[in-house]
């Protein structure tokens, strides 16, 4: 199955994360999301090194909603640059990536 994709996103709040998945989920632009609380996070930002901690926000998508995901996150998105990767899922449970595919 092509086409199927892995987010990954940073949230510095909960409630920021919540927002976020809930607005995709309900636009049917991602299957589904998980939220993991308490994520260490250390990264070069603005000429130096900076430790932070934040929520990470996983999830299942389509490449065809990958431009609109990144549209409307960098809109509810606290930060100047927020991450938003995606990643190929190359295999899994068929049945599972089925689910994702009918659900979006």
């Amino acid at each position: 199955m092509k086409g199927i994709k892995f987010f990954y996103i940073t949230c510095p709040k909960k409630k920021e994360a919540h927002k976020i998945a809930a607005f995709l989920v309900k636009k049917k632009l991602i299957a589904c999301a998980n939220i993991i609380n308490n994520v260490e996070s250390i990264f070069f930002w603005e000429g130096k090194a900076t430790k932070s901690k934040e929520i990470l926000v996983v999830g299942k998508t389509l490449n065809k909603n990958v431009q609109k995901i990144i549209k409307n996150v960098k809109k509810m998105h606290s930060y100047k640059v927020p991450c938003i990767i995606f990643f190929d899922i190359k295999n899994g449970n068929t049945d599972f990536l089925k689910w994702i595919i009918k659900s979006v």
